[in-house]
């Protein structure tokens, strides 16, 4: 095994957070790529005294990238912007995602690291231009960016993940894997967990009244981590695309399982209709996402990565109730932030 470090972009993402500690639980040496110090601080504070150095780098600037990767052994790239809501101009979520991908490839190339992989999502898998939204998707699918029912940050991960192959044809030397996970659920390490955790937030504190007819691919984060970790050893991972995903589930499927689990919480279950979604998010823009979805199969195959890789999938099921500890037991109080 290298001694040298691998360099993790995006390093206090609430991802990424469980891939460094992934590695350190390997015995691999980490390069924590952060964007201030307070991201910093969270990391710090997290593994006091491990194998872990930061740099400072940004998706939308040159400065820094070459000494970032140099000495590194692989690069695991996980940053790109997360919205919680639709920006208003889409190229501010697909812009940096974009250009911050290959600024991340070309800086590697350029130090001759050529191990990367990069952190995708079933988000740009699963809405093909054939919309054949009934079946099933499979790694070979790709989303349509430009496609009726894609949302910007769906659009922003697929262009991002076509540039990155792009690249690899260009330069045949590069080595890359992509995971694209589902919606990540499990426990987050510390209280600035992100938009990732903001629908469980949501559900089991009694924020939704209604439930959008909304069905979704879930994994653990955990498994997200050891998905990240594990493709770096395995040659056969290469020029390969893992979807993430342990099993769909409905959001009122979600509120179903809360509210088993919770009682006291006297969650509704009451179903939204879809013209009422569709109503809302005129006005509400956390909506837009959800009135995009109505009517979706999002479900993608997830197999390949445990067959693999040589794990079980945490269930979904307990994926989400990991989540839901979480925010009841530390973090009802905090703000996520990402």
């Amino acid at each position: 095994m290298s001694t040298k470090p691998v360099l993790v972009t995006g390093a206090s993402g609430f991802i990424a957070k469980h891939i460094v500690r992934e590695l350190l639980e390997s015995d691999r040496t980490v390069r924590a790529a952060v964007r201030s110090p307070a991201r910093r601080a969270q990391l710090e504070a997290l593994f006091p005294g491990a194998p872990v150095e930061f740099v400072n780098l940004d998706l939308t600037a040159d400065e820094g990238w070459d000494a970032a990767v140099t000495g590194v052994d692989a690069l695991i790239h996980t940053a790109s912007p997360f919205p919680s809501a639709p920006p208003k101009d889409p190229q501010d979520v697909i812009r940096p995602a974009v250009d911050g991908t290959v600024r991340a490839l070309r800086a590697a190339q350029s130090a001759g690291v050529t191990r990367v992989v990069m952190t995708s999502t079933c988000g740009a898998i699963y809405k093909p231009a054939d919309q054949e939204w009934s079946r099933v998707k499979t790694r070979e699918d790709w989303t349509d960016p430009m496609g009726p029912k894609t949302t910007p940050y769906e659009a922003s991960k697929t262009l991002a993940e076509k540039a990155a192959w792009r690249f690899v044809a260009e330069h045949p030397e590069m080595r890359l894997t992509t995971i694209n996970p589902g919606m990540v659920f499990g426990p987050a390490m510390d209280e600035h967990y992100g938009t990732s955790l903001k629908l469980v937030e949501q559900l089991v504190t009694g924020r939704m009244p209604m439930y959008p007819r909304l069905h979704m691919p879930v994994v653990d984060v955990r498994d997200v981590a050891r998905m990240h970790v594990r493709a770096l050893a395995h040659e056969s991972a290469v020029g390969q695309r893992f979807p993430g995903n342990a099993g769909a589930l409905s959001v009122p499927e979600m509120a179903g399982i809360l509210a088993g689990a919770y009682p006291e919480a006297g969650l509704s279950g009451r179903v939204a209709p879809d013209w009422l979604i569709r109503a809302m998010a005129t006005f509400v823009p956390l909506l837009r996402t959800a009135a995009e979805g109505l009517g979706l199969n999002a479900d993608v195959d997830g197999a390949d990565a445990p067959r693999q890789f040589g794990f079980d999938y945490i269930p979904s099921r307990d994926a989400l109730l990991a989540s839901a500890e979480f925010v009841r037991a530390g973090a009802r109080s905090t703000k996520p932030t990402r």
